[in-house]
């Protein structure tokens, strides 16, 4: 079955790059999930609809998608790397992370109250002034034990 590029291929292309059904199948993936998938899971799910595309492909796509700010590469400290769409280009909004150390369970916290809100942005100016550096982002985990585990 030959995919058509989408949505998706209009963005690759005006980034540079050729719109593959490898490429956008990776996107869709990450688009249509609130989970911080692996390598391997997308590669699970990219392999059903295009098993001739290789665990090898789906890395390389992944750097080139974090390079170019689509997708965001985490860790949370359990040996492997894991990717979302970042916030310019999903549904989702900023947001934190809290981990299980026990289960593993991983929280996407974005209800911040505005306390908050001034306290991040008050570190982030402080930071920027002192070491004279223009922060674009911030990546905000926060360790401990879930409900369920407690």
């Amino acid at each position: 079955m030959k995919r058509e590029c989408g949505r998706w291929g209009y963005r690759l292309r005006g980034f540079g790059y050729k719109c593959t059904p490898g490429r956008e199948l990776i996107l869709e993936i990450l688009e249509s999930t609130d989970e911080h998938l692996s390598p391997e899971e997308i590669y699970s799910k990219v392999s059903i609809e295009h098993p001739e595309i290789g665990l090898t492909t789906v890395y390389r796509t992944l750097d080139m998608l974090v390079n170019l700010g689509v997708v965001s590469k985490l860790d949370f400290g359990e040996g492997k790397s894991r990717y979302e769409l970042s916030e310019h280009h999903s549904h989702k909004k900023h947001h934190h992370h809290l981990v299980c150390n026990k289960c593993g369970k991983i929280i996407d916290y974005s209800d911040f109250i505005n306390e908050e809100i001034e306290f991040l942005n008050k570190i982030e100016s402080k930071l920027g002034k002192k070491y004279n550096f223009k922060i674009s982002s911030h990546f905000i985990k926060f360790d401990g034990m879930c409900n369920d585990c407690i």
